[in-house]
């Protein structure tokens, strides 16, 4: 009699269509499980994200700008148009004020970004001076700066009156007004230092990490030698800091090109006086959200990016970035 009562609950257990779902839910679980803790499945699943998000918000945005650059695109319709926006780019005299404005700016921020910061990284990171966490906060507080604040506020200093501050220092020294803004040399003047005063803290503090990777033995055994702090400087410091001179490089060529939201609060708007400020992708606003002209300015975008690659791309060969990976 028990052995048919067993009998008779087994079967009835396996024939119940929750139980059988419950088996499922538990196989499909333990599926999942070995799925996740696979050595060869978790890296993919780690990586997944970032792909996503290069995918859905890189790729296909360039995807699209490609097309677009070869469209005139209308309001509810695209016309096929090929090559006509990037002849008509290559012939536009604003265009190359533009890219003249943004390389001369780039080539400024490389000569200014790259050796202060390394400068004011080594005199902190050899204890030269005290409280150097503060100096490091001091220097690191206007990256945190709003780049609208700090726009407005450098406008402010460089006005046209005579009480803005740049005047009053002028003519402290005997110097007269100047109107910084509305001339090409000074209004470059101005937007350089604003790019400096913003972005000094940062390089320094990449400078001051690399700087303390570096092994205390070989200062050591440098100042045992003889060699003073220049000769150190000029010995260990600056080759050892070579990789992070590279991507210093790279950051602040990808910043000098891309600038537009500086030039943008500085001269209170897109239409600088003369075009003094007008920098590619401040070219590109103006198209593609004044003008609507949405084709045109993917053309000038594309363009932008070709530029940027080749500039980095170069750079990094000459620096011998591939080398290294060959050698690996």
């Amino acid at each position: 009699m028990e052995e048919r009562w067993v009998d008779w609950k087994q079967s009835t257990l396996f024939q119940n269509p929750v139980h059988e779902s419950g088996v499922e839910c538990f196989e499909t679980e333990e599926s999942m499980k070995k799925f996740f803790y696979s050595t060869k499945a978790a890296p993919f699943v780690f990586i997944c994200p970032f792909v996503l998000t290069v995918v859905v918000f890189w790729l296909l945005p360039i995807g699209k700008s490609v097309m677009m650059s070869f469209q005139n695109v209308l309001q509810g319709q695209d016309e096929w148009i090929g090559l006509r926006n990037y002849r008509q780019l290559l012939n536009d005299r604003v265009f190359r004020i533009a890219v003249g404005n943004t390389f001369k700016f780039t080539v400024g921020m490389l000569l200014l970004l790259i050796p202060l910061p390394m400068v004011l990284a080594c005199i902190i990171n050899s204890r030269i001076l005290k409280y150097t966490k503060i100096f490091k906060t001091i220097y690191f507080i206007p990256a945190l700066t709003s780049v609208v604040v700090a726009g407005t506020v450098f406008r402010l200093i460089f006005g046209e009156g005579d009480r803005a501050l740049m005047n009053q220092v002028l003519q402290f020294f005997g110097g007269e007004s100047v109107k910084w803004l509305r001339l090409r040399t000074t209004g470059y003047v101005a937007l350089l230092i604003l790019a400096c005063w913003r972005w000094i803290g940062v390089n320094m503090m990449y400078y001051i990490a690399g700087l303390q990777n570096i092994p205390a033995e070989l200062y050591e055994s440098a100042s045992i030698d003889g060699a003073n702090g220049f000769r150190q400087l000029v010995g260990i410091s600056i080759p050892l800091l070579k990789p992070t001179t590279t991507y210093v490089l790279t950051i602040s060529i990808n910043a000098g090109l891309s600038m537009f939201i500086e030039s943008y609060m500085l001269w209170k708007g897109n239409n600088s006086p003369g075009n003094t400020g007008l920098t590619i992708v401040g070219y590109l606003y103006r198209q593609g959200i004044e003008k609507n002209a949405m084709g045109y300015a993917s053309a000038v975008g594309i363009l932008l990016l070709l530029v940027v690659l080749a500039i980095n791309m170069t750079q990094l060969y000459l620096t011998g970035f591939f080398r290294k990976e060959e050698n690996v």
